[in-house]
């Protein structure tokens, strides 16, 4: 249940903050957060240029990600992955400023790991094998 929440507060979110294009990394660092990457360490790791939703415990705390699903995106510029260190309790996910949009791109520079799983298509959902860089599929 905890994950259909997030759903709907995710899809709130996107509706109300994404723009045209997911914001470059100079747009994100503009603001008050401070990124776990300083803009010189992002690299092209993937082609997708869509936007993804990430929370700070992956983008500011610098954590892996945990857990991530993508649900079937309701505008064009979402991508419709959605990622989460996995810690992250109802309350943590509820207040929208621990949430941001990203590029795709960004995302998979923070944890490399998710790359194999980024075309899998919607819906899907993965959580990490603890003490690997593999995810398991899981029911959403």
């Amino acid at each position: 249940m905890r994950f259909l929440t997030l759903t709907i507060v995710l899809a709130v979110s996107l509706n109300a903050s994404c723009t045209r294009s997911p914001p470059s990394y100079d747009q994100m660092s503009t603001g008050q957060k401070k990124f776990a990457l300083a803009k010189e360490e992002i690299r092209e790791l993937v082609a997708i240029k869509l936007g993804a939703f990430a929370t700070d415990r992956i983008m500011v705390e610098g954590r892996k990600i945990g857990y991530m699903y993508r649900e079937i995106p309701a505008r064009p510029e979402d991508s419709g992955w959605r990622f989460f260190s996995g810690d992250e309790d109802q309350a943590y996910i509820d207040d929208l400023s621990h949430t941001g949009v990203y590029a795709v791109n960004t995302v998979a520079n923070s944890d490399p790991d998710i790359i194999p799983y980024l075309n899998t298509p919607a819906p899907c959902a993965f959580e990490k094998v603890a003490g690997t860089n593999k995810y398991r599929r899981v029911a959403r």
